[in-house]
């Protein structure tokens, strides 16, 4: 179980993992939270809109309709593969679910797939999915024989394990809303086993989602640093860590500093990660310039010897 990661948190975990992300409308305050619970988080969801078109797709699941009011998930994947997020906190996307399901989700312990559900929305055993799934509603008409382009598949891969990897979960932490509610049969047009397989695969390699091995005589994989956790950033730190830091702050515009950065944390450090996390998309007191492990992710930080 996890606590809901805040919308700054998201956005920079979704661009750490190479996701193309559009804001649409007031996202980041956009929910039902004043209906129900939301969190702890479990998983993610992953649908079928039964729509096209990427424009009317995102306004639906944005507004939602008379029935049910949005926003319908949390993000709309296009068939370009761009994700477009419409809200955050609970939306309308999971409804009742079984709770044999959660139980193996939570414990991320089953085989290629989890039971078989027995319960859906409004049934007498079923639990409330939309206070414990992220959901993603990917533009497909649902009916077997509308296309899934490689760049939607691939996005779909990059924001599941983005959210897994920002959580620590693994990739049995994603599931098909089919595999949630015995009424429902989407995502239909791939399986949800291989879409895990893939997420695992991604979830072995970097943040960025960059390949480990490298072809024939071709040049190695770049090393990023691993993040050092939080304390480790205190006045009385010195590292070549830091300067590494600094320079890759400097090359991404966010310099605050008089002569160049250094082996020792100092406030021009801070300030100058604390424009780097705005530059992600934290607000507020996220963006407080302390490195945190998905802004840190996202900035990639060459590994020093």
């Amino acid at each position: 179980m996890a606590t809901p990661l805040s919308a700054s948190a998201l956005l920079a975990a979704l661009h750490a993992e190479g996701v193309d992300v559009v804001e649409h409308g007031s996202w980041r305050t956009h929910n039902r939270n004043q209906k129900g619970a939301w969190g702890p988080l479990n998983g993610v969801m992953i649908h079928h809109t039964v729509s096209s078109g990427t424009e009317a797709s995102v306004e639906l699941c944005y507004n939602g309709h008379a029935a049910l009011p949005g926003p319908l998930c949390h993000g709309v994947i296009d068939k370009a593969g761009t994700v477009h997020l419409v809200g955050n906190g609970r939306a309308n996307h999971a409804g009742g679910g079984d709770p044999a399901v959660l139980r193996r989700v939570v414990a991320e312990d089953y085989g290629d797939r989890p039971p078989a559900p027995r319960e859906h929305e409004g049934s007498a055993g079923s639990v409330d999915g939309n206070a414990r799934f992220y959901g993603f509603e990917c533009v497909n008409l649902g009916d077997g024989e509308d296309t899934w382009p490689a760049a939607q598949l691939d996005a779909i891969e990059r924001v599941s394990a983005a959210i897994c990897r920002a959580h620590g979960w693994s990739a049995r932490s994603v599931i098909g809303h089919l595999e949630w509610s015995d009424w429902k049969v989407d995502p239909r047009g791939f399986t949800m086993p291989s879409l895990r397989d893939r997420v695992a695969a991604r979830l072995r390699g970097p943040a960025s989602g960059g390949s480990t091995s490298r072809p024939a005589g071709g040049s190695p994989a770049p090393r990023y640093q691993a993040f050092p956790g939080a304390s480790f950033f205190t006045g009385g730190t010195s590292s070549p860590l830091i300067t590494a830091m600094g320079r890759r702050l400097v090359a991404e515009g966010c310099s605050s500093y008089a002569v160049g950065p250094g082996p020792r944390w100092t406030d021009a450090d801070r300030r100058s990660y604390a424009a780097w996390q705005r530059k992600i998309g934290f607000r507020g007191s996220d963006a407080d310039g302390v490195p945190g492990r998905t802004s840190w992710n996202a900035l990639k930080v060459p590994h020093t010897k």
